[in-house]
C-alpha cells in the first residue's frame, strides 16, 4: 500500500457503511432545512473577515462544497448536518430578534429594544462578531449596543466581545450580564487547563485541516473556531436566581439558572414581550457533550434533563419559538415541546442507561459498546452524536460516577504508552509482524483494529514511516465513516500530523483578557500549577506581598509546592526572605512576566526589605506549558 502524504480516498467498506446510511434515516425530511433558512435577510459581501493585520479569521465561503453531493469521503448524516450549519447570514427569528448565523462556530443574537440593542453571545473573535453587528445594522439601521448577554462561560460565547462594544462603552452605562460564577469558569477553564484544552481543541474543531471532502467538513455543533483576537469584558450584573427578571432599554427577560448543564455557569432567557425562548446551549440540533474530547470537567446529565423539564414548565405555553446559540431555532409550542421533551429524555436514558449497567458490573468501554437509544430518539435529527456521541457520552458518565479506574486491577498499574508499546511490539513478533498482520486487517476493512494495534507500533518506534503512513490511513477512513463531526476532526487530525509533523495550536485560549480577569487567588492557583516540582525539592523561599489595596500575600516554595496564604494569621511565613509593597497592578504584571523583579528597584513607589533575588529564584522554577505537545506520537 502506498504510503504517500496525500489524503487517499474511501475504503469499499466505508463507502457501503455510509451507503447503508441513506436508507435508514429519513434524509427526505426538510423541516430542518425550512427552519435554518427561514427568516434569511442577507448575508455579507465580502466572504472573508480579517484581523488588523490583514490575516483571514474566518471564511464564509470556505464550506461551498457542501452544496454538493455527499462523497464517499463523508458519512452523509453528518454532510447533512454540515450543510445546514455553513448557511450564514442575518435571520429573523421573530419580531424584533435576529440572529447572525455562519459566522463564527457559534451563533451571535441581536434583540432589539426601545433605543438600541441586546447582544447575547458576541462569538469567539472581536473580528467575527464586529463583521456580525456590521451585517445586522446593515439591514436593521445603525443601533447602539445597549447591553451584552453571555448566556455561559464558555469561550465561543463570549470571545468576541469587544468586536461589538469597548471598555469605554460599559464604563458609559452598557450593561454586561451574565449566570452567577460566569467569571471564575470562564477564566479558569481557560488558564488553569487551557494550553492541553486548546491543543486538543486543533484535534476537536479541525481547524488546521483543509476544508474539503477528504478533510474538515464541520463540528457538528457548528463549522469550526475563528481564529481571531479573543477577548473578556467582566459582567456588570449577575444573574443570580431562576425567576429574577430584568428589563433593559425596554427588554423584558426573564431568566432561568441552569449550572451544572453545558456549562458549570448557564441560563436560559424568556422575552415575554417576543414570545420567545433562549435556551443557550442546553438544548440544541444534536446530541450535545457530557465531556468535551478537548477536554473538560463532566457534565450532569441527571440535572442537564431536569433543567430541560423546568424550561417546558416554566416558558414553553408561553412562547412561539425557541432558539439557542447554535444552529435553527424550532417554531411551534407543539414542536418546541417534542423537541426539548426528546433533548431532555436523550440525556437521562444515557445517564440512567449507564448508571444499570454500571451497576451490572459493566465497563465504560462495555457500556459505550451496548448502549442504543430507543427508536423515536434514534429517528430524531436533533438527537444524533454530531457533536457529543452516545459513546464517549456513556463512558463519562460512567468517569462522573465511578472515575478512570474500570475495577480490573490488571489495569490499576499499567506501563504508560511508549514503554507498554514497545513491550506489545516485541511480544507480537515485531514490527514487520505487526504491520504485515494490520495491513491484512486494512484490507479487511477492520480500521478500528489497525489503529488500536499500529498505535503500539509507532509509540514504539515513532520513526518508522510505513507504521505512521499505515495508522494515518487507518485513522483517515475512520473519520470519512463518522458521523460525528469532532471524531471526524480527530481522525483526520491524527493523520495529518503523523504525516506531516504536528500543527500546533491555531486558537489563543488565554488571552490577555482572560488573564486580567484571573482574581489573585486564581493567579496564584495558576502559578502553583506551573511549578517544577522535583526540580525545587531543595528549595525554601517565601515572599511576602504587601498590596496597597488589599490584605497582604505570602508565597512560600517549599516541598516542590507554591502554597499562597492571605493575611498574617499562623499559616504565613513569620519571617519572609523578601518583603515588596506595590500595587496590586505591579505585582500582577511581576507574577504575569510583563515586569522582571529586578525592575522593581527602580520604582519609586515600590517598597523591598529583604533579599530581590530570591523572588528571581522562585520564580525561575516556574516552567512554561508547551502548546505544541505531540498526541499521536510519544
Amino acid at each position: 500500500m502506498p504510503q504517500g502524504t496525500e489524503a487517499k480516498p474511501a475504503e469499499p467498506s466505508v463507502v457501503r457503511g455510509n451507503e447503508a446510511l441513506l436508507s435508514r434515516f429519513a434524509f427526505d425530511d426538510t423541516q430542518d432545512l425550512e427552519d435554518a433558512r427561514r427568516g434569511f435577510l442577507g448575508t455579507a459581501a465580502d466572504s472573508v473577515v480579517k484581523d488588523a493585520d490583514g490575516r483571514a479569521v474566518w471564511d464564509l465561503g470556505a464550506y461551498g462544497f457542501l452544496d454538493g453531493e455527499c462523497p464517499a469521503t463523508a458519512n452523509p448524516s453528518l454532510w447533512r448536518q454540515s450543510r445546514l450549519c455553513s448557511d450564514h447570514g442575518l435571520f429573523q427569528v421573530t419580531e424584533g430578534v435576529y440572529q447572525v448565523r455562519g459566522f463564527d462556530l457559534s451563533n451571535m443574537t441581536i434583540v432589539e429594544g426601545d433605543r438600541g440593542v441586546l447582544v447575547i453571545d458576541p462569538l469567539i473573535s472581536s473580528e467575527t462578531a464586529a463583521a456580525g453587528l456590521a451585517l445586522y445594522r446593515g439591514h436593521r439601521g445603525d443601533r447602539p449596543v445597549s447591553a451584552v448577554l453571555y448566556t455561559h462561560s464558555h469561550v465561543d460565547h463570549f470571545g468576541g466581545v469587544r468586536g461589538v462594544v469597548t471598555d469605554a462603552d460599559v464604563a458609559g452605562g452598557v450593561l454586561v450580564l451574565a449566570p452567577q460564577g460566569f467569571l471564575e469558569h470562564a477564566v479558569s477553564e481557560n488558564v488553569y487547563a487551557g494550553t492541553a484544552m486548546g491543543r486538543r481543541a486543533a484535534y476537536m474543531y479541525g481547524a488546521a485541516l483543509p476544508k474539503g471532502e477528504r478533510g474538515q467538513i464541520g463540528a457538528g455543533l457548528g463549522q469550526t473556531t475563528s481564529t481571531g483576537t479573543v477577548g473578556l469584558i467582566p459582567p456588570t450584573t449577575y444573574i443570580t436566581r431562576t425567576g429574577q427578571t430584568e428589563t433593559v432599554d425596554g427588554i423584558r427577560m426573564v431568566f432561568q439558572l441552569t449550572p451544572g448543564t453545558e456549562a458549570p455557569a448557564e441560563l436560559n432567557i424568556h422575552f415575554p414581550d417576543h414570545a420567545a425562548l433562549c435556551m443557550a446551549e442546553n438544548a440544541t440540533h444534536n446530541l450535545h457533550n457530557l465531556l468535551t474530547l478537548r477536554g473538560a470537567q463532566v457534565r450532569d446529565p441527571r440535572v442537564w434533563a431536569r433543567y430541560l423539564t423546568e424550561a417546558i414548565d416554566l416558558f414553553t405555553a408561553s412562547s412561539d419559538v425557541a432558539f439557542a446559540s447554535h444552529h435553527w431555532p424550532v417554531w411551534g409550542r407543539e414542536r418546541m415541546v417534542e423537541f426539548l421533551s426528546q433533548q431532555r429524555d436523550v440525556y437521562a436514558y444515557l445517564h440512567d442507561q449507564t448508571l444499570r449497567m454500571l451497576n451490572q458490573g459493566l465497563t465504560g468501554s462495555e457500556i459505550a459498546e451496548l448502549m442504543e437509544l430507543p427508536p423515536t430518539l434514534e429517528r430524531a435529527w436533533h438527537t444524533h452524536g454530531y457533536y457529543g456521541s452516545v459513546s464517549h457520552n456513556t463512558k463519562a458518565v460512567y468517569q462522573r460516577y465511578m472515575g478512570w479506574f474500570d475495577g480490573n486491577p490488571a489495569h490499576l498499574w499499567e506501563h504508560p504508552p511508549a514503554e507498554a508499546a514497545q513491550r506489545y511490539v516485541e511480544f507480537m513478533g515485531g514490527a514487520e509482524e505487526v504491520l504485515r498482520r494490520a495491513r491484512q486487517s486494512y484490507a479487511d476493512g477492520d480500521f478500528r483494529w489497525v489503529v488500536q494495534v499500529v498505535n503500539h507500533v509507532v509509540f514504539a518506534d515513532p520513526d518508522n514511516a510505513e507504521a505512521r503512513g499505515l495508522q494515518a490511513d487507518a485513522l483517515e477512513q475512520l473519520g470519512y465513516g463518522s458521523e460525528n463531526g469532532t471524531w471526524r476532526n480527530f481522525y483526520l487530525m491524527g493523520a495529518h500530523e503523523l504525516r506531516h509533523g504536528p500543527v500546533g495550536t491555531p486558537t489563543v485560549t488565554a488571552a490577555p483578557d482572560l488573564l486580567a480577569a484571573l482574581t489573585l487567588e486564581q493567579l496564584f492557583d495558576a502559578l502553583a500549577i506551573r511549578v517544577d516540582g522535583p526540580g525545587s525539592w531543595g528549595a525554601d523561599i517565601a515572599v511576602r506581598w504587601n498590596i496597597t489595596t488589599g490584605d497582604p500575600v505570602t508565597m512560600r516554595l517549599r516541598n516542590g509546592v507554591l502554597t499562597s496564604v492571605t493575611g498574617t494569621g499562623p499559616a504565613a511565613d513569620a519571617d519572609p526572605d523578601v518583603e515588596i509593597t506595590l500595587t496590586e497592578a505591579d505585582l500582577r504584571a511581576v507574577l504575569l512576566g510583563a515586569v522582571p523583579p529586578t525592575d522593581l528597584t527602580a520604582r519609586d513607589d515600590v517598597e523591598i526589605s529583604g533579599d530581590l533575588a530570591k523572588l528571581t529564584e522562585l520564580l525561575g522554577h516556574l516552567g512554561t506549558p508547551d502548546p505544541d505537545f505531540t498526541i499521536v506520537t510519544p
